[in-house]
């Protein structure tokens, strides 16, 4: 162990000018700091390092992390022209951030973020979970592969909060008979799920056979542990019911939607449901559709929200008119704003503005224009960045490294980390030149 008096001169400073700092108050500024810095913070000293890494500094930062929406684009062709996957975040002051996403890779789908960590589904035998700042990740083996008509919106991606565990859920479509493996044919009865750092994906049998065609078409949601979607019932008002799968317990349990039915708008064709995460809450969005035209909306866009979930008491949130020029579903409500795409290739937020849960549109602002890309492809979610650690996992069975990055993710990467160790260039340069200010202070006041 290296004594204090064979430190050299310029460690012993440096060790006493940070000692100096009580660790809570160093603490509370690091709570401050975006990811960006805290990584290259790790570095300073010891000290430092064990608070940023401090599973409990990391949930605290997590809670005061600012929240973005993330929209994504996956791969399309248009025109014959290929366009790889990709992704924009629109940031707190609803402007679209300059900040690349890397970790997702050209032919990649996303099918959920939580805690700054995204799942992606991959074309290969795996899917990758990923953080969206440090750029960790890892692979996982997928629960079946080379499976026929596999989609990725039948997994999603949650934490429980009591449990602290980070879970992977896949809708398993029904066995055909005749056929040598499961192949989805529109109905599931068995949840695939698999704890992250465990060696293996688990069935879960579901009450009944339930549509695979209502996730697909109305989406699902993790939301505080617990895992929702719309399942038919023919016999409800609305048709539908939500059912839910406790990520803790995994049992499952039904939810009424409101009994009081939606308002038709005469003329109007068939009714759409979608079930979305927004401001926190579980939401349910319906409206209908143009009879000859089944991809336009028509009427009003009525949102539901689920008060509370053991009383099964539902709210209307808001009754917003719907222009025929907005693409079909709901994107994104956070903060009394809402994203809509139109059809003029342009993605805009409005601020919704009334009472009684009537609102209208107001203080309309051009997002981006997200062509090439196909109007009604885009999904978007909330997400954070944050210091949420992969590394624990890799040594898991299930869990495998992947080869080299490909030219094109590298090409993402390589513009990443440069802007990186520019800041962190910088950043050292400060740091020496305020370290020198010090020093030759405590010389002369020594003096």
């Amino acid at each position: 162990m290296v004594s204090e008096e064979t430190k050299p001169k310029k460690q012993r400073d440096e060790e006493c000018i940070i000692n100096c700092l009580p660790g809570e108050l160093i603490e509370r500024i690091f709570l401050k700091l975006p990811v960006s810095t805290l990584l290259r913070c790790t570095g300073v000293c010891e000290q430092w390092h064990k608070i940023i890494r401090d599973p409990q500094f990391v949930t605290s930062h997590l809670q005061h992390a600012p929240r973005y929406a993330l929209l994504f684009f996956p791969q399309e062709s248009v025109l014959g022209e290929p366009h790889p996957a990709d992704a924009i975040l629109i940031d707190e002051a609803w402007s679209p951030s300059t900040y690349a996403v890397p970790v997702i890779g050209p032919d990649d789908f996303l099918c959920g973020s939580c805690n700054g960590l995204l799942c992606l589904y991959t074309k290969s035998s795996t899917l990758k979970i990923t953080n969206l700042a440090t750029g960790e990740f890892l692979h996982l083996e997928k629960p079946v592969k080379n499976l026929r008509g596999d989609h990725f919106l039948f997994y999603n991606f949650g934490f429980h909060p009591l449990t602290k565990e980070y879970k992977i859920t896949h809708f398993l479509g029904d066995s055909v008979e005749g056929r040598p493996r499961p192949h989805n044919n529109n109905r599931f009865s068995v949840i695939q799920v698999y704890t992250l750092g465990d060696e293996k994906w688990r069935d879960i049998k579901t009450p009944e056979a339930l549509s695979l065609n209502c996730v697909k078409n109305s989406g699902a949601v993790t939301i505080d542990g617990t895992l929702y979607w719309l399942i038919e019932d023919m016999v409800a008002s609305w048709q539908h019911a939500v059912m839910t799968f406790d990520l803790c317990e995994e049992s499952f349990a039904q939810i009424q939607l409101p009994a009081t039915k939606p308002e038709d708008f005469a003329g109007g064709g068939s009714r759409r449901y979608w079930i979305r995460e927004m401001d926190g809450k579980v939401c349910v969005a319906t409206a209908q559709t143009c009879p000859s035209l089944p991809r336009r909306l028509v009427g009003k866009l009525q949102i539901w929200e689920l008060e509370n979930k053991k009383e099964q008491r539902w709210s209307q949130k808001y009754n917003v008119q719907y222009s025929p020029d907005y693409i079909p579903g709901p994107n994104l409500v956070y903060g009394d704003k809402i994203i809509l795409q139109r059809r003029d290739g342009n993605l805009y937020s409005y601020e919704l503005l009334g009472e009684n849960f009537n609102t209208k549109l107001c203080k309309m602002a051009k997002l981006l224009d997200f062509s090439p890309h196909k109007p009604d492809n885009m999904q978007s979610y909330i997400c954070v960045k944050s210091l949420v650690r992969l590394d624990v996992y890799k040594k898991t069975a299930i869990a495998r490294m992947p080869k080299q990055r490909e030219g094109w993710e590298l090409k993402k990467w390589k513009a990443w980390e440069h802007q990186l160790s520019e800041n962190e260039r910088m950043w050292s340069d400060t740091h020496r030149d305020e370290h020198k200010g010090t020093v030759c202070l405590l010389n002369s006041n020594l003096a």
